[in-house]
């Protein structure tokens, strides 16, 4: 493992749990009963991942708030449609699923692999933390484009999207991708985002502004701030018709970046990156093995740590 070259590897790991949830059959179930499909297949993702590429250090990246307050504040409608239960703000999740995630959490701690969150923040913003300073090439592992804002080619971070192929066969995303995909420049992602709105965050957008002329503003101004000003001095390269959209949505635009743009201040807590050499607790992760039905599982993970 030694001889490799550096590679972290930032896990969006919710991303990662419910794709394997709905990835693998709900039949998958411990000795007693309960379903494990989510803790395997989470599992498998990672031997796969760490093996595919090259990784020497891992982070699985956590929702400690789903939801934060800061960003709803600014937007009420952020992920409102996915709340079960407003009184406590919980997410829907299906009841199926609910039990694994603590397993997923005990495996990963006797692995000794590293889970960070921080109080009161996303995984996302984990992620844009971590990845905004990290000093090796850095790959992020989601099913989310809202990461695609934390490609950055001079930092060699790109995003290993998931959405259509699925972990083993992952869309490599890096700013010429970006480019290619929206026709706007690769590190102008979030601020596209915000025009044009996301109906899966429950992010309203410009009225009238969809995709592709949230595409041609921000290629033409090159950012937020830019089709703003244009739209205030009343350019003519762009129709009054759209100035007028843009400047009926300042409220909108001024609070938008808040909720889209990830962060990269979170507070952390101390973790170790490194693939751990050796099981942080062989003993619980022998017993947690046994008595989830994971052993095949684990012993993939192990296999791809010991490189």
């Amino acid at each position: 493992m030694t001889d490799r070259p550096e590679k972290l590897l930032l896990l969006d790991s919710a991303s990662l749990y419910f794709r394997a949830f709905y990835g693998m059959k709900e039949s998958v179930t411990a000795r007693d009963g309960t379903p494990v499909n989510a803790v395997r297949g989470f599992l498998d993702f990672v031997a796969r991942l760490t093996t595919d590429h090259g990784a020497t250090r891992l982070v699985c990246c956590w929702d400690d708030d789903w939801r934060p307050e800061f960003r709803v504040a600014a937007i009420p409608s952020y992920k409102a449609h996915r709340v079960a239960n407003p009184g406590v703000n919980a997410e829907d999740v299906p009841d199926e699923l609910t039990p694994q995630v603590p397993i997923i959490v005990d495996v990963l701690a006797a692995l000794g692999i590293a889970r960070v969150g921080s109080p009161g923040f996303e995984a996302d913003d984990v992620i844009g933390t971590l990845a905004t300073s990290s000093t090796v090439p850095t790959d992020v592992v989601t099913g989310d484009r809202d990461l695609f804002q934390v490609v950055d080619d001079a930092r060699s971070v790109r995003v290993l999207y998931t959405a259509k192929g699925g972990v083993a066969r992952a869309e490599v995303i890096d700013e010429a991708a970006i480019e290619t995909r929206y026709s706007i420049p690769g590190r102008a992602y979030a601020d596209f985002s915000a025009l044009r709105g996301d109906t899966s965050d429950g992010l309203p957008g410009v009225p009238g502004v969809g995709e592709k002329t949230a595409a041609s503003l921000i290629s033409l101004y090159g950012s937020l701030d830019g089709v703003l000003a244009a739209a205030e001095a009343r350019d003519p390269a762009v129709r009054p018709g759209i100035h007028d959209k843009i400047l009926a949505a300042r409220d909108y635009l001024a609070v938008a970046p808040r909720v889209v743009h990830v962060r990269t201040d979170c507070p952390l807590p101390a973790y170790d990156d490194r693939l751990p050499a050796e099981p942080a607790d062989a003993e619980a992760l022998v017993e947690l093995a046994d008595r989830w039905n994971l052993r095949s599982s684990v012993n993939r993970v192990l296999a791809a740590f010991a490189g």
